[in-house]
């Protein structure tokens, strides 16, 4: 008996260690697949999930890396009226398809895309509600878009900081000849921050660069101003 529970227990330690090379072979093949990936894909699906995530903040009213004693600063009064209109366009269109498609395999089809590019839409804007702009008790910044666009500003790093409207027109992540980078909303920017040194940013989709000032959109840019200055005050530092 202790010779077959031998040869049981060798066996068993066999298919043991069968499993875990198994794991991690599969493991490393999925890592050479996700590699393989361009990575503005690899990007454009993170993003995808992370505002389909916001969807659920907005539901529960929570936003998203903002603590206690930490301001946060909404940005998305410019875009508000032009988003719901697009949904509701969008709405209007997968109902009239319904109607308009005959053929049952097509209308599914359609049907999919459609409810799939609402549900994108609603998403993007709940994750520009639940990740605001946030300034720190220290005067510190992150500076966002939705899941698309994330910047911290350490308090050190910040030269001055001021409200100055500028009616920038592109993309919404763009940098001028001198390396200033414009996060615009809604055709605008309402904060200039001048910095002390240049910071690293990375793009929607992945491409990386050095920002030597930074100018962005704020529903309250006074607000989101006078507590930057505050924090960066030495009476603000305690």
């Amino acid at each position: 008996m202790r010779r077959v529970r031998e040869r049981l227990a060798r066996v068993a330690g066999g298919q043991v260690a069968a499993r875990v090379t198994a794991g991690r072979a599969a493991r490393a093949f999925a890592r050479r697949a996700v590699r393989r990936v361009p990575r503005w894909l690899r990007r454009t699906v993170a993003n995808e999930l992370r505002a389909g995530a916001s969807l659920a903040l907005w539901v529960a009213r929570r936003r998203h890396g903002v603590g206690g004693g930490e301001l946060a600063v909404p940005y998305t009064g410019p875009q508000t009226a032009m988003t719901y209109g697009l949904l509701f366009v969008s709405v209007i269109e997968t109902v009239g398809l319904a109607y308009l498609v005959p053929w049952p395999a097509v209308h599914r089809v359609v049907l999919v895309l459609d409810v799939y590019g609402v549900l994108i839409v609603l998403a993007m804007h709940a994750a520009c509600v639940t990740r605001p702009h946030v300034v720190r008790p220290d005067g510190s910044l992150r500076v966002r878009y939705g899941a698309l666009f994330d910047l911290e500003v350490p308090a050190d790093a910040v030269a001055a900081v001021r409200v100055e409207r500028r009616y920038p027109e592109g993309r919404l992540v763009q940098v001028d000849e001198d390396g200033v980078l414009d996060l615009v909303v809604g055709s605008q920017t309402t904060v200039t921050v001048e910095l002390a040194r240049p910071l690293p940013y990375v793009r929607p989709l992945g491409a990386r660069g050095e920002a030597t000032g930074l100018r962005f959109h704020a529903d309250d840019p006074a607000a989101l101003v006078a507590a930057v200055r505050a924090g960066r005050a030495p009476t603000g530092r305690g």
